[in-house]
């Protein structure tokens, strides 16, 4: 009889288990939006930033008088831009019209 005792004690009940995981669903719920919104917030701020690199590098082929149309490929071949750089720009849309740089994203 005393060794039955002892068996029942040793694990948990359906109770205990239950309330265990909804507590980690109510956490889940709290931290899983908050880090979707910042992964947007960090992926916009670097289309902002590669656009502003780009815009720089449009800005410093114009002066230095390079011939022909402004393109993200024509600044790659030329050595303004990484073919990394152009390979990000074309994923993230972002295109180059008479000198100025823009993303369809923002």
């Amino acid at each position: 009889m005393k060794m039955k005792k002892q068996l029942n004690q040793k694990g948990f009940t359906l109770i205990e288990m239950v309330m265990v995981l909804f507590i980690i669903s109510v956490l889940m719920l709290l931290i899983v939006p908050n880090v979707v919104k910042q992964k947007d917030s960090i992926d916009a701020q670097g289309t902002e930033a590669l656009v502003t690199v780009i815009q720089t590098q449009v800005e410093l082929y114009e002066l230095e008088g390079e011939e022909g149309a402004v393109s993200l490929d024509a600044l790659q071949q030329q050595g303004y831009l990484s073919a990394k750089q152009v390979k990000q720009a074309s994923a993230k849309s972002i295109t180059i019209t008479n000198g100025i740089v823009s993303s369809s994203q923002n």
